[in-house]
């Protein structure tokens, strides 16, 4: 403890505000009556979060300010992205016949674009507030690329096909208001279960709170928690004319939801590219993409035609387009979607680019090099529920040359946890510990050297803990860097790998039971030999069932399975 103090809310402001009040045993709506605050039901989203008017704010700042726990303006202004308009042959499109749907909650939506057949369209702005055609340009040009991008991006062609969209326009061209988007949102949601990826590239101009998650992130997060579906979010853009880079706005902040920087044609960061991390810990963004720039700026279809855009908003919906092709065609938990993805972006060497630009790396064009590994690599995928403190499997048998080990390894874990906002930096509710490596005896000599749950061994300190093995993060990725130089490791008495998850709890509800993860492992033989048939047969003879992910037949079985069926 370095000290001990009393928080003092002085914050100002002007518009409506979303308040965060720390919990208590009296219902919200009795609390703010008791000090003269009269709320609909249809201004509180949760139990602890309200908005209140500025002259309520001020009662409540006069009468109780030692119940605000955060508070945070309701009107954003949106990241500008940068539009040029171009002269081009008119673009065909045939009509849709079975690919999977993805959301996208944006803009509005312009129903006169060449491939409007293949976008639902529902409009969530009062009927009463005036558009123009600006409200139109954002949401149609990110609705244009998940669609059709490849098309008039040829260089960016990822192989995974079109896809259709229901598109939700939740805001206007220039600005838009926190609180309705946050209810439409778990409004849609709930609506729409069959839908697993959700595009927002929405985003705050303002940067995010370094001591607390933004109300729009946390509802993400809540609704990730207790849903099957995952959000693609853009990591929010620098304004016109900024050179000097800085954090990342609302709500590129969650935490369960893949958040995407942009990249140019060279992998380095854009320009105009926010930074995290979130809570001063937690990597984001997650992956970054190409979102185009000023040499190479992304092609886009928006109400007026072509156009020549750059962005963090033009990055996810390609990672969306490879998120919804794992979950939706190759049937992937979306736990191993998300881990196949940043598993993807990082390499064997160190990563040069700075993670608060680039977080773990950039991810492969093509969806081949996502769910498919050289040669010399072997690749498997690991997926299961947490029901115990400790989850492990003591019996992978990775193939030995001589009585040792021709491999380095890195490894990938992805859960999605349930979130406590009013617990401020201690904001993920589950830990989930892995160690992967050797097995000596009973004991895993992890990859990374992971000490922290070793018996009477090592006494771990809780800032190092984060730092070096990334505890109460939900997306870990340990390896070793591949140097040219690295040697076999030595085989134990008992010659296997194991792998063990050890699930920890913040708060007296244990909310890490049932809680689903997936892995990703990849070994690497350092003399280039490929091993993979060796293994498979390893396994299978140790009872392990295994069964090869087949693109091709995966892709033949959905489409079979999405075929219409007339009955004569």
């Amino acid at each position: 403890m370095e000290k001990f103090d009393i928080s003092i809310d002085d914050i100002i402001l002007e518009n409506d505000a979303i308040i965060t009040l720390y919990k208590t045993d009296v219902r919200t709506t009795q609390l703010l009556e008791k000090i003269g605050i009269n709320v609909l039901s249809s201004r509180i989203m949760d139990e602890t979060t309200v908005l209140l008017r500025p002259d309520e704010l001020e009662i409540l700042k006069a009468k109780a300010p030692f119940l605000i726990s955060m508070a945070v303006s309701d009107l954003s202004e949106i990241t500008k992205d940068n539009f040029e308009f171009i002269d081009d042959e008119v673009i065909r499109i045939d009509s849709p016949k079975n690919e999977p749907t993805i959301g996208v909650i944006d803009t509005l939506f312009d129903e006169k674009v060449y491939f409007s057949e293949w976008v639902e369209y529902t409009n969530m702005l009062d009927s009463e507030i005036p558009t123009s055609q600006n409200d139109y340009e954002h949401g149609t040009a990110v609705s244009s690329i998940i669609v059709d991008g490849p098309t008039f991006n040829p260089t960016l062609d990822d192989g995974c096909g079109k896809f259709k969209v229901k598109h939700f326009g939740v805001a206007s061209g220039n600005s838009f208001n926190s609180f309705t988007i946050l209810r439409n949102i778990s409004e849609i949601i709930a609506q729409n279960r069959n839908i697993k990826v959700w595009n927002l590239s929405l985003g705050s101009k303002l940067n995010i709170n370094p001591n607390f998650i933004s109300p729009e992130a946390a509802i993400l997060d809540k609704i990730q928690f207790e849903n099957d579906v995952i959000f693609v979010i853009a990591g929010t853009n620098l304004s016109r004319g900024e050179t000097e880079t800085r954090a990342i706005g609302a709500p590129a902040d969650s935490i369960n939801s893949i958040v995407v920087n942009s990249v140019d044609i060279n992998k380095k960061p854009s320009a105009y590219s926010r930074k995290g991390p979130v809570l001063s810990f937690f990597i984001k963004p997650d992956i970054s993409y190409y979102g185009g720039d000023g040499s190479e700026p992304m092609k886009v279809c928006i109400p007026t035609g072509e156009a020549l855009v750059k962005g963090t908003s033009f990055a996810a919906p390609w990672i969306s387009r490879k998120l919804s092709y794992l979950i939706d065609i190759l049937g992937l938990s979306r736990d191993i979607a998300k881990a196949l993805l940043i598993n993807s972006a990082t390499g064997w060497d160190i990563e040069q680019n700075d993670p608060s630009l680039v977080g773990h790396g950039v991810v492969p064009k093509r969806i081949e090099d996502i769910v498919h590994c050289a040669d010399d690599e072997i690749q498997f995928i690991i997926q299961g529920v947490s029901e115990k403190y400790d989850t492990y499997n003591y019996n992978i048998p990775v193939p030995l040359s001589k009585e040792k080990y021709p491999f380095i390894a890195k490894a990938t874990l992805c859960y999605f946890p349930a979130c406590s906002r009013n617990q401020g930096v201690d904001y993920t509710n589950t830990e989930l510990d892995i160690k992967f490596g050797r097995l000596d005896g009973k004991k895993i000599k992890s990859i990374n050297n992971n000490y922290q749950t070793e018996e009477f061994s090592h006494h771990t300190w809780e800032e190092d803990a984060r730092k070096v093995f990334r505890k109460w993060d939900n997306v870990k990725h340990i390896r070793e860097v591949y140097t040219g130089r690295n040697k076999e490791l030595k085989a134990y008495h008992n010659p296997i790998w194991g792998l063990s998850l050890k699930t920890k709890e913040r708060l007296e509800e244990r909310f890490g039971e049932g809680l689903k993860f997936g892995i990703v492992i990849t070994l690497k033989e350092i003399n280039g030999v490929n091993r993979i048939d060796e293994f498979i047969k390893n396994a299978q003879l140790r009872g392990w069932l295994v069964n090869k992910i087949d693109v091709d037949a995966r892709v033949d079985i959905f489409n079979v399975a999405e075929e219409e069926i007339e009955f004569e």
